[in-house]
């Protein structure tokens, strides 16, 4: 018999986020190259859900990097630009006023999307981009295309992604001030399954910011 409630509901997360100087060049090179302490814990075990990612997030003054490393694919990720929630890719959500157990989104909190493939003309590149949260009470400002940089190495059995949300694109964004961020992620693939932090998509967390864990920022 299913669980009603997952385990991980009943707990609230934080987790070290460490520093990192983050560079954001042009598209051929490696954007984070972040080692294993940067590694968030995998929940699966708790939520019973199946882990093909390691997930790796840094902070710095110019803003936030995740990376991620998708394996035992079998079939290249698809994606389209139009529809970037029915993609293969990283879905992430930020609040730069974390800890607070706010059930709708305010102008503190963003999302952001990351796919591997889906982009340009012919739909193979990479591409980035930002949404607006459902039911938010008000909106984060939109962010410049230039505001998010991204970096993907396919390989044969799937994927390395690595994306940077520049402090431009976080609304609040006050490290020193405000040294927890709201944070949450949904790793899309339409051949694997769902990844998340915790709890899966039975539970809004596409809407509702108390679902989401806190990145302590860490030196």
């Amino acid at each position: 018999m299913a669980e009603l409630v997952p385990a991980v509901f009943f707990f609230r997360f934080t987790f070290p986020c460490r520093y990192r100087v983050l560079t954001a060049h042009s598209p051929t090179e490696r954007l984070l190259d972040l080692p294993q302490q940067y590694a968030l814990p995998h929940l699966a075990e708790l939520n019973r859900q199946k882990t093909f990612a390691d997930v790796r997030v840094a902070w710095s003054e110019e803003g936030l990097g995740i990376q991620v490393l998708v394996r035992g694919k079998e079939r290249p990720p698809l994606g389209d630009a139009q529809r970037p929630r029915s993609s293969d890719g990283l879905h992430v959500w930020i609040s730069t006023r974390g800890g607070r157990p706010i059930q709708r989104a305010d102008r503190y909190c963003h999302y952001f999307y990351f796919l591997p493939t889906g982009g340009g003309e012919d739909r193979e590149s990479p591409v980035a981009g930002q949404l607006s949260i459902p039911r938010a009470i008000e909106n984060a400002p939109n962010c410049s295309p230039t505001d998010l940089a991204l970096y993907v190495e396919r390989y044969g059995n799937g994927y390395l992604l690595e994306g940077v949300v520049s402090a431009a694109a976080l609304h609040g964004y006050d490290p020193e001030n405000h040294p927890g961020l709201g944070f949450f992620y949904w790793i899309r693939d339409l051949e694997l399954g769902d990844q998340t932090l915790t709890v899966g998509p039975d539970f809004p967390f596409w809407e509702n910011p108390s679902l989401w864990c806190t990145l302590q920022l860490e030196r």
